[in-house]
Formats: C-alpha cells, structure tokens, sequence
C-alpha cells in the first residue's frame, strides 16, 4: 500500500492550485475534495444548509470515499485535497492514522475577502455558515495531530508559496519525504473540470485557476478587514488566533529574490 499524502486547506487558501501542481507531477492519483463530497453530497451527508432539493449522489458515502483512496493507492500513492471541517466527526486514532497529513493556512482576512467578492450577499447565515470556513476545525485537527503523534504536522502559509513557490514546494515535498518535481509549477491555462464535482465548468471558484499557467512568484498583497461586512469582521476576530497558531510552525524558507513581472 503506497502512501495517501492529505493536504488540509480552507476555503480561498490557493489549494486548488497546489492540488493542480500535484496533478502536474504524473506520479500520484489526485482526489478533489472527496470527503467534502460526501458531505455535500452523499448518502450520510452533513453538510448545515442541507434541504429537500440539494444535490445527492446515491452510494457516495464516507466510507465508499476511504474504500477508493484505499484503491486507489494499492496502485500508485495518492494525494489529497481536502478540508478539515469534512471529517471533523471521523477523527479518532485509526482513521488519521490512514494518512500523512499536511496544512494549508491563510490569513484569515484575505479568505474573508475572497468569500465576500465570490458571494457578495449581505445575509451570510443563508449563504455559507462558520462550519464551512473551517478555521475552527483546521485549529483542532492541527493540535490532535500533535498530541497523537508527538510532533507538529507540515504547515504551510499561501502568502509564502505565493511569493517563493518553488521553494516553498521544494520545503514542502522534502518535509513529507517525496521528490521535487520543478516542472509541475508549470502547466497551460484551461480546463479544470477534474475539481468541479460541486459545479459547472464556468463556476466563479476556480477562474483564476483556469486561466493561470502555472504557479509563479508574487507579491504579497493585504487586505483591509474594515472593508468586509460586520459579520464577516467578527468572524475574522474568531479565526485569527487559529491562524496564528498554526502560522508559528509553518515552514520558512529563504526569501525569493523574485520577478514579480
């Protein structure tokens, strides 16, 4: 049985695009956010804005999803993209210990942000609740994997793969002992239909993703929490200190001398 490599983001935390350059290296089976599926989706669905009319997929289940990356890595190891808050209620010793796990952080404010222009409705209750941001579960799964193993799991920070992403990849691979393949920071714009389980090819999610070619350094950009809705102002106050904790024990890596062209 190969390895499952299982990366946990939030939402707007630039995963998609990490989980693309996975896809680029040839070498692993890709998943897409499988449980984050059946918590929308599946028969055992949980997912808090639920109704009569939400979309199912008969036989998807949480257990069907361990049985395919089970599967799946008898073949080839695998790599997951994922949230926390999806799995939140499978968290105990054996199923962890299914996986090598690994934390994409961003600031708070800048996931916020991104929410707010994706969304840009002013009653968030009924849009997407605080369970389905994930800072609280990111914060959680984070300290259980510490305490269970004796040692802090992988972190990396957005802004700092943003702004030196070969390096920053390089730190990552070396970290959960697999090869550097610079040549996956690369790829032609196009198509990402392999990550829209929950929608269609022209969802606003993923736009930025498709008609990028590749991952290349950038500088860092802010954003200023006053801007954003009073809700999403106080949830920003809850999550921060999740972030920060998490952000202690990122990797750190030389700083780039990039191009920013």
């Amino acid at each position: 049985m190969h390895d499952i490599l299982l990366l946990w983001a939030t939402p707007r935390s630039t995963s998609t695009a990490f989980e693309w350059m996975m896809r680029m290296r040839g070498d692993m089976a890709c998943f897409h956010e499988p449980f984050g599926e059946a918590w929308y989706q599946g028969d055992d669905a949980r997912a808090p804005r639920l109704s009569a009319d939400s979309p199912r997929k008969p036989g998807l289940s949480f257990n069907s999803v361990l049985q395919k990356l089970h599967q799946a890595a008898r073949q080839r190891p695998v790599f997951v993209k994922d949230m926390p808050q999806f799995t939140d209620h499978l968290w105990d010793a054996d199923f962890l210990g299914q996986f090598r796990h690994s934390f994409l952080i961003r600031d708070p404010a800048k996931v916020l942000a991104s929410l707010d222009r994706s969304w840009a409705k002013s009653d968030y209750r009924n849009v997407f609740t605080r369970h389905e941001i994930g800072f609280d579960e990111q914060r959680r799964l984070f300290d259980l994997l510490s305490q269970q193993s004796g040692e802090k799991p992988v972190v990396i920070d957005s802004d700092d793969l943003l702004e030196n992403p070969e390096a920053m990849v390089s730190a990552w691979c070396e970290a959960m002992g697999i090869a550097f393949i610079a040549e996956a920071l690369h790829w032609e714009p196009g198509s990402r239909n392999e990550v829209l389980w929950y929608d269609s090819d022209d969802n606003i999610w993923h736009e930025t993703l498709k008609n990028s070619d590749g991952l290349k350094p950038q500088p860092r950009r802010s954003a200023d929490v006053s801007e954003l809705p009073p809700e999403l102002q106080g949830l920003y106050r809850d999550f921060l200190p999740h972030y920060q904790h998490l952000h202690a024990f990122r990797l750190q890596v030389t700083p780039a001398d990039a191009d920013y062209a």
